[in-house]
């Protein structure tokens, strides 16, 4: 961190810039979308989760591409605007976008598994690791169809490659970020390791 938290505006900036981001990132999207376009509530299918993947169990795949890119666009949101301040308002605005998206307070702490902000965050604070996220996934996706699988591959693969990169304060953000994700995906680590994991498409 710069000097610029020690100051004594510096911790007043830090909850503001984290609650700001956890507002934006409470959003729940893929709950508003669907019903919105009359398809009840999306926590009653699949997975029970509010992210795009199980938006996609209810057949609806623009639904679910629209719920994906709002889920990451709040959390590049928090982190532009947030970044307007300094780089470190920008880093605790990811981390309350991210947080928010999994706890949101609207649905009593229950939200996403937070891959899609996890992304979004990246792309705002350093998008070429967004790059390398997104073709991480893509290619794990494609061999496997197992979205879960594809996400903790490459969330694995981001703080790695942020650390030899040489930006270290967002190297340790998504060190932490991960080690959250693989906490929320412990059940899909379980069906994986188990075979049982449903695939993408999949409406089960």
């Amino acid at each position: 961190m710069s000097d610029f938290f020690s100051g004594p505006a510096g911790a007043p900036l830090l909850i503001f810039s984290l609650a700001f981001g956890y507002l934006l990132g409470s959003i729940p999207f893929g709950l508003i979308l669907t019903r919105m376009a009359g398809l009840g509530d999306v926590r009653s299918i699949g997975s029970g989760n509010i992210g795009a993947t199980n938006v996609l169990r209810t057949g609806n795949k623009k639904l679910a591409a629209a719920t994906l890119l709002l889920d990451m666009l709040k959390g590049t949101a928090a982190v532009v605007i947030a970044g307007i301040v300094s780089p470190e308002a920008a880093i605790a605005a990811g981390l309350g976008a991210f947080l928010g998206h999994i706890f949101p307070i609207w649905l009593k702490f229950k939200g996403g598994k937070g891959v899609a902000t996890y992304l979004g965050v990246l792309l705002g604070l350093f998008w070429q690791a967004a790059l390398i996220f997104a073709a991480v996934w893509l290619f794990v996706a494609y061999a496997t169809r197992y979205s879960s699988l594809a996400a903790l591959v490459a969330a694995v693969i981001v703080p790695v490659a942020l650390y030899f990169i040489g930006v270290h304060q967002i190297a340790v953000l998504f060190l932490v970020l991960t080690i959250i994700v693989f906490i929320k995906h412990r059940a899909n680590i379980q069906r994986l390791l188990a075979g049982t994991e449903g695939k993408i498409g999949s409406k089960g």
